[in-house]
């Protein structure tokens, strides 16, 4: 099976990262692409944040909104985006990785593909896998 990872930095704009989230969404439905378009969030505390509250998750429903609005300012949101497909959809995989960075959620928010095989595929696949 061919799989890619698309990894998009967001920086500390949820807004836009939740619509990049309905975005995908959205495709998969419509596509029917449901196991092979999957992504996970990583959040991460910035480097200013602090040392108690680094590394780990949040869960932002048990937050009051002041709250939340004050440490979204400190995090960094990135989206992992996984493309599964099997060996004969070898163009619709291609067509994918070329689709998703073009368009709009995703333009500015620096597009990383990594491809089998590629330096640093294997730490990218254990941090999807560790990823809830």
């Amino acid at each position: 099976m061919a799989q890619s990872y698309l990894i998009f930095d967001f920086g500390a704009n949820e807004e836009a990262a939740q619509h990049a989230r309905h975005r995908i969404e959205g495709w998969k439905q419509a596509f029917r692409l449901d196991k092979k378009m999957q992504l996970k969030f990583e959040r991460q505390e910035a480097e200013g944040g602090e040392s108690g509250k680094q590394g780990t998750p949040k869960k932002k429903s048990s937050q009051a909104k002041g709250a939340r609005e004050e440490t979204d300012a400190q995090e960094r949101i990135r989206l992992i985006v996984r493309l599964d497909f099997s060996d004969h959809e070898k163009l619709s995989h291609q067509r994918w990785l070329e689709r998703i960075p073009g368009e709009e959620p995703f333009k500015d928010a620096a597009p990383k593909i990594v491809r089998h095989g590629e330096d640093g595929f294997d730490q990218t696949a254990e941090l999807f896998g560790s990823l809830a």
